[in-house]
């Protein structure tokens, strides 16, 4: 498989991701953290941000059930 040039990494993230049973919000914070410096730039780190505060949501709607 040809591996994208953003993605020249050592441990691949879609393999980090799927040998640790991630989800897939998890997953795309993996993704966009990984390539951010690369492609993505300020709109990749938004969107991890945009993730971390669906995973803050998540967590403190879980928290007060």
């Amino acid at each position: 498989m040809r591996v994208p040039s953003h993605y020249d990494m050592r441990i691949q993230p879609i393999d980090f991701i799927l040998e640790n049973n991630l989800g897939f919000v998890e997953g795309c914070i993996v993704k966009y953290i990984c390539r951010y410096d690369q492609k993505g730039g300020d709109e990749d780190l938004k969107k991890i941000k945009h993730y971390c505060d669906i995973l803050l949501e998540r967590s403190s709607n879980a928290s007060i059930s």
